[in-house]
This record gives structure tokens, sequence and C-alpha cells, in this order.
């Protein structure tokens, strides 16, 4: 829960007066120091095994290094980063749909002893220009785990009067936003009257999670059985670290759900199918109540809803088992969720009888389908992926895995991630990114 409310008047009138004087030259000679900024992540209580591994490939697409010290992030939504500068933490939270917020964190304890005395040893030059008297500032609340009725939120930002505040209250219109945030432990059916950690800090940016309704499936024109949840689509964009004019690629495009969040961050999106009625909108419809689809649905209909047809290259028909493109580096990234036989079969084109092809319009023959094993899908995958990715770039795929077993095989790449989301009660898939 998240609330905003002002101090009361009496507050700053209580504060002692703190102009430019010598007090502040001093603490600022005092104060000063070069280490790395220390930002607070407030993450999003879903796909939790996803989020820190999307908000690493982020800072690493753009040129920084995660370093975190933040322990137990499956259960607490806080995370703690050091970031060389701001404008990389404003990149990242252009990008991420993991992470609700991001804050300059000025302190943090587990009491509000704590918490005074870390943000008295905050860097006061980086406090000054947020405390100035022709500013404007609101104290929001967000609490973890426990609702807070509005004179608990007033008590807590009373409480932070230590805090020398000299501009004025404004809840609509505040220039600066500051938070105080505490986090009451995983169950909030047990939650303490106090809570584990306070962190305080100045708001820097939200995330992106609006996109995740924005791109949903429920509202896109041309969907299939197996379309990608919008926000896991989203995820793999990320890691793969798709950015303005690359090329991707999905060797198993489906309905292309795979390829708008791609083309939302600039990239130009083709794909191969081996379905032609997928390809070509033809065939029963998947929503309810519809029985056929029409005539113009397809993966180039669904950027062109989100405006992003201009992004989009081609889909063609044509087997993932049989490549079709000229060897050598192509592909700035190939984000691909192949099928595993539950949802969808797994297909390939061939026979296990010899082909009689007529004399007559040879080239119009339809070849027959094998199933393609899955092992030989991945297999085939990987394979594909050192050919025509190029260097430095990401693969990024889902493999379903039998929890029970190990995966001996994956050895030969190094995959920079690998977490879990279920698909039946015996099965799970993993995402990977190489």
């Amino acid at each position: 829960m998240t609330a905003a409310a002002a101090a009361p008047p009496s507050a700053p009138a209580a504060l002692p007066a703190l102009p430019v004087t010598s007090r502040w030259k001093m603490a600022l000679s005092c104060r000063s120091g070069a280490a790395l900024r220390k930002y607070l992540l407030l993450l999003a209580q879903e796909n939790c095994e996803f989020r820190l591994p999307e908000i690493s490939s982020l800072i690493s697409l753009y040129g920084g290094n995660i370093n975190n010290i933040q322990e137990d992030h499956e259960q607490s939504p806080f995370c703690v980063l050091n970031i060389p500068y701001e404008d990389l933490a404003r990149k990242i939270m252009h990008r991420t749909v993991c992470a609700k917020s991001l804050f300059e964190l000025w302190g943090h304890g587990k009491c509000l002893e704590e918490l005074k005395e870390s943000v008295d040893s905050y860097p006061l030059e980086r406090m000054v220009p947020y405390l100035q008297p022709n500013s404007t500032y609101k104290i929001c609340i967000h609490s973890f785990n426990k609702t807070l009725t509005q004179k608990e939120k007033i008590v807590k930002i009373d409480a932070m009067e230590f805090m020398p505040f000299q501009g004025k209250v404004s809840l609509q219109n505040a220039e600066h936003i500051f938070y105080l945030l505490e986090d009451y432990g995983p169950d909030p059916n047990t939650a303490p009257k106090e809570p584990l950690k306070i962190f305080f800090g100045r708001w820097i940016a939200d995330g992106q999670r609006e996109l995740i309704n924005s791109y949903s499936v429920k509202k896109r024109h041309f969907i299939g059985n197996t379309s990608m949840d919008a926000g896991l689509s989203f995820i793999m964009a990320n890691h793969a670290k798709v950015k303005s004019n690359d090329l991707v690629f999905d060797p198993f495009v489906g309905t292309g759900g795979l390829l708008v969040p791609c083309a939302h961050f600039g990239a130009y999106v083709c794909g191969t199918e081996i379905d032609y009625n997928t390809v070509h909108g033809r065939g029963k419809a998947t929503r309810m109540n519809q029985k056929w689809r029409g005539p113009d649905e397809n993966i180039r209909a669904n950027l062109r809803q989100y405006g992003l047809e201009k992004y989009y290259l081609d889909v063609l028909v044509s087997d993932a088992s049989k490549p079709i493109w000229r060897k050598g580096p192509l592909f700035d990234a190939i984000v691909t969720d192949p099928p595993y036989g539950i949802r969808e079969s797994t297909r390939k084109t061939g026979t296990q009888k010899e082909i009689i092809k007529a004399d007559q319009f040879p080239e119009t023959h339809v070849p027959v389908q094998l199933t393609y094993h899955l092992s030989d899908i991945f297999m085939d995958l990987l394979n594909f992926a050192a050919e025509f990715l190029v260097v430095g770039g990401r693969l990024v795929y889902w493999l379903p895995v039998y929890r029970p077993e190990t995966r001996t095989s994956l050895h030969i790449w190094r995959m920079d991630s690998i977490y879990y989301t279920k698909v039946t009660i015996l099965f799970v898939r993993s995402i990977l990114a190489a």
C-alpha cells in the first residue's frame, strides 16, 4: 500500500532555520564522499525469480555492472543496488517490467534511530539541491504487507522531523518526492507491530509495469493457444538486451507474441513458422464465441495495432530444422518459445518413406511432416544460434524441464540465467539466456 500525506503545518516551523551558512559549508567539507550511489529498487511481487536477472541484463545493456547487497529477494520487494550515476538508473527504469519504482537511498535501518544515523552519514552535498527553501516536496509512505491508517502515516511523517526540509509541502505538484518505505516481513497475516526494516529516499522513476496491461494478450487482435503472456514477453526482450535498430528473429514465431515487445523497443523483427494456417491467420479461432479467424488476423495486424508496423520485416512459412538463411552472423538476438508437445505439437518436414515427385509442377509439392523430437529442437536451436548470431548477440528461449531430473547437457553453453515457471503439474519450463 502506498499513500502520501503532508506533514502538519507545525512540523516545518519547528525545524531550525537552515540558511546558506557556514554550517552547510562545514557539513559539505566533512561529509563529501566519492562512493557509488546507492539506489533502492521496489520490485513487483510476481515472477520473482525473473526480477534481478532482468535488472542485471539491463544494467549490462547500458554498460554498468550490478552490485547487489540485498539478501533474500524472493520474499522481500526491496533491493539495494550500487549504480554509478542517475542517468543509468533512469534508463533501467525506462525498460524494466519487474520493478515498480526506484529511489535514491538516503538511509536505512531496523528502527528510526538507525535510520537517522544512516541519513546523517549520507553526503550532504547530494541532499542540498532537494532541500532548498524555494522548492516543494512531499513525503509518501509505502508499507509492505501491512495496511496503515492515515493517522499512523502522519505519525511516521512527523517522526522524520530530523530532515532539514526548507521547502513548502505540495501534495499535488511537488518538485521532489520522498518515500519512507517499511518492510513488515513476508507474511501479511503475521505482520509485526514495528517494521523489520525502514528505508528513506528520493523518488527517481517508476518502472514500465503499465506495459503489461497495454500489451495484454486479452486485448490483442491475433492470438493463439500458446500466445506468450505480455509480462513474460517483455522480460524475455530485456534479457535479450534488445535495443533500437537490432534485428531480432523467432524461429518458432507462432502468433508473434515475442516479436511485439522487441518491436516496442525499436528492433526490426522477423520469424519463421511451419504452420501455414497460423502465419496467414486461417483456421479455427482461439477466442470463445468465434468459430473462424478473420481475414485480417495475422502477426502484421498485431504490430499495426500497437503502431509498430514499421518494424515488421516478414514472417515466412519455413521449417526451423532446415535453415533458409545465408550462413554468417545475421541476427542481434534470437528470442523464441519452441513447441514442446503439450499444447502445440512438435513438427518438422520429412517422411520415413521415399518421396516420389510428380513430373508436372514439382515445385508445388507440399512435404509431409514428422514428429520433431524435443532434444533435436533444442540442439538445432543452439547450433542455429551459434552460426547466425552476431558477436555479443543473445539467445533467449524457454526450456521444458522435468524437475527431478538434472540438466547434464547444458554445459555446452554458458547460461547467464535459468529460472522456472509452471506449465503442468509434472513439468515446468525454464527461460534461459545465453
